[in-house]
């Protein structure tokens, strides 16, 4: 394992891969990433399948069979993608073994259109996780306020929650509250406490949506500081009265989860993020190009301050140049929900399409 990542793991942070392909399974990239770059988790959306379906024969033979058998649409899509993460969870089952379940996850969105409907989002988690049959699943939900009764739900039910599209201190909190109290209903219910969990902190597209309005000192420096917001808010979280009575039951940490954290502006060091979020006891899950870049010459800049170090100077002084951090964290919840969207349609084009090819090809 590279001396960096190494330096990582020694600290206490995952790293976590943030695509999946089918060719990676077959070819057994991922299990060299796993051996020998210190992977211990991976991560899908709808715009990464997206792209593992788009130009590739990769899935044509699948996409063939179930065709066949009459399925079509997002139940195709499903099937797919359950497919993949259902080997790639095999390939870390060691790992969350030897963890204690701690690491060692993959993950699966429901359909981001579900984001503001309750009531399906829980229906899909509990069906989503049933059909993949793995321990080391999680079901990533999306923190939007109708998503905070789904994670609730969804833990108080069993099934493992990656909460998805946080962006700010708030939304943080609120998705941490909803898990605890899944938690704390089990507590009463008498069930198992233990129901694992991960909130996933979106970082680099702060510093893309307020570079512009910010003088030069203050530029691409909100989405760090916010990761230090949150990792103190964290920290305390765990620390709490409250989070140790459910400890005294069985229950582990939701843990922090850095997401977004390659580089979006061309200016700035491709581990620009990661070298400055090593935390312990968080994850970061990042793209291939930001992982095989941190392992070449990333330069961790020091454990991140359980305080949160100077996060709160910071961002005091990024509202005091006139940007509205809670409204901009807002904005940036309903436009990561839109683009998933659109992902998501994009995704389902591409499975029609392949569908009628293969039909047309049987034919």
């Amino acid at each position: 394992m590279p001396a960096l990542t190494l330096a990582l793991h020694r600290l206490g942070q995952s790293l976590w891969i943030d695509t999946i392909t089918r060719a990676m399974l077959d070819d057994g990239s991922l299990a060299r990433m796993i051996r020998e770059l210190g992977i211990t988790g991976l991560t899908s959306n709808p715009t990464i399948f997206n792209q593992a379906l788009h130009g590739t024969a990769a899935y044509d033979d699948a996409v063939a069979e179930k065709v066949r058998r009459g399925i079509s649409g997002e139940s195709l899509f499903f099937e797919l993608a359950i497919e993949d993460l259902v080997r790639a969870a095999d390939l870390f089952r060691p790992i969350h073994d030897r963890t204690g379940g701690v690491d060692g996850w993959v993950s699966l969105e429901v359909s981001p259109t579900l984001a503001y409907d309750a009531r399906r989002t829980i229906d899909s988690a509990v069906d989503l996780h049933r059909r993949a049959g793995r321990p080391n699943l999680f079901i990533k939900i999306p923190g939007t306020s109708e998503g905070l009764e789904a994670i609730e739900e969804a833990t108080f039910a069993g099934v493992p929650v990656n909460v998805t599209l946080l962006f700010t201190c708030a939304h943080y909190l609120a998705a941490a509250e909803a898990w605890m109290r899944g938690i704390e209903r089990r507590v009463e219910a008498g069930l198992p406490a233990r129901v694992c969990s991960v909130a996933s902190l979106f970082i680099s597209r702060w510093d893309g949506a307020t570079v512009s309005s910010l003088p030069s000192h203050l530029a691409n420096t909100v989405g760090i500081a916010v990761g230090h917001q949150c990792y103190r808010a964290y920290r305390d979280l765990i620390a709490s009265d409250r989070f140790q009575r459910l400890a005294n039951f069985g229950a582990v940490p939701q843990r922090l989860l850095f997401a977004s954290t390659g580089t979006k502006d061309p200016a700035l060091p491709a581990t620009f993020y990661v070298d400055a979020l090593a935390a312990p006891h968080t994850v970061n899950t990042l793209p291939e190009k930001t992982l095989l870049a941190f392992a070449d010459h990333g330069a961790v800049r020091g454990m991140v301050s359980s305080g949160g170090g100077s996060a709160e100077q910071t961002l005091a002084a990024v509202e005091r140049a006139g940007v509205d951090l809670d409204a901009i964290g807002a904005t940036l919840q309903r436009d990561g929900t839109a683009s998933f969207v659109k992902s998501w349609h994009d995704l389902l084009a591409v499975v029609a399409e392949k569908s009628r090819a293969t039909a047309g090809a049987g034919a």
